[in-house]
């Protein structure tokens, strides 16, 4: 009885001890964990990592050394996701999930995507792994940053820039999408390939035509085509700028004289300001 007595006794203690041990202080992290997403095109773009703080350090050229791999970060490698497949300064890259890395220089940095997205930092890195390499130039800010941060910047339609900035440096590494292949494939299909009954199909077409600048007359025949089904005022105001660019100057003024009344009807001053300014132009 005291042998099973002094067991019970011993596995409470046990128990007791391990549920202390388990206890702990939660605390703010030193750097905290961040997650930024972008669409970029058609593309999904999520970049996953910790920020580092400077608090009262020299960061490049010290904290961290100029010529050695970086984890672009702190803690657990910087994680970099595309949906589909991207050129990184010009380079083809697959989608997936990649690590970030990175070769500090005093001038000029290199941009690392690794396969191995499994590393603590850069502890295990092998230049093996590589996906990518890209140089790129490193330049000075105008102001201090004591939080390392990324950026999205420089957004065009298929395209955009990460910009790293810690410190008084910045880096950025361009990002390109596939778009209108993409686009026109889908135009193709849904518009050029098949009997057509959908107005918002035609003016999807004919808005994308005309703001690539692609074959006008094209874009003219779908506008029209929609406008005839189911007029908007902002579809006509389409038609008038696409009439416009085509040099038939009267009929743009008529379609932007009718998007007005549809607008003002609708209470919307932002399509007859739009329309008024492109008469004007036309006079």
């Amino acid at each position: 009885m005291k042998t099973t007595f002094a067991y019970f006794v011993a596995l409470f203690m046990t128990c007791l001890s391990l549920g202390v041990s388990a206890q702990q202080i939660n605390m703010p992290q030193a750097s905290p964990s961040a997650t930024i997403s972008q669409k970029i095109g058609l593309t999904d773009v999520t970049i996953e990592y910790a920020r580092p703080s400077m608090k009262g350090r020299k960061i490049f050229g010290e904290l961290v050394p100029f010529g050695d791999v970086w984890r672009t970060g702190a803690n657990a490698a910087t994680l970099l996701t595309f949906s589909t497949e991207v050129k990184i300064e010009g380079q083809l890259v697959p989608a997936g999930t990649y690590a970030l890395y990175s070769i500090p220089g005093r001038e000029d940095w290199t941009i690392i995507l690794s396969s191995n997205t499994s590393l603590w930092g850069a502890v295990g890195y092998n230049a093996d792994e590589d996906v990518l390499r890209a140089t790129v130039k490193s330049g000075k800010t105008g102001q201090r940053y004591e939080t390392m941060e990324f950026n999205f910047v420089d957004m065009t339609d298929n395209a955009a820039s990460v910009a790293i900035k810690w410190e008084n440096t910045r880096v950025a590494f361009r990002i390109e999408t596939e778009v209108d292949d993409i686009v026109m494939a889908q135009i193709k299909e849904l518009v050029i390939d098949q009997e057509v009954t959908n107005p918002g199909l035609f003016y999807q077409a004919a808005n994308y035509y005309f703001t690539n600048k692609k074959d006008m007359r094209v874009a003219h025949d779908w506008i029209s085509k929609s406008v005839a089904d189911d007029p908007k005022f902002w579809t006509m105001h389409l038609k008038a700028k696409i009439e416009a660019e085509l040099g038939m100057k009267q009929e743009a003024i008529q379609s932007a004289t009718r998007s007005i009344e549809m607008a003002r009807e609708a209470k919307n001053a932002d399509y007859v300001g739009l329309n008024e300014r492109l008469i004007r132009s036309l006079r």
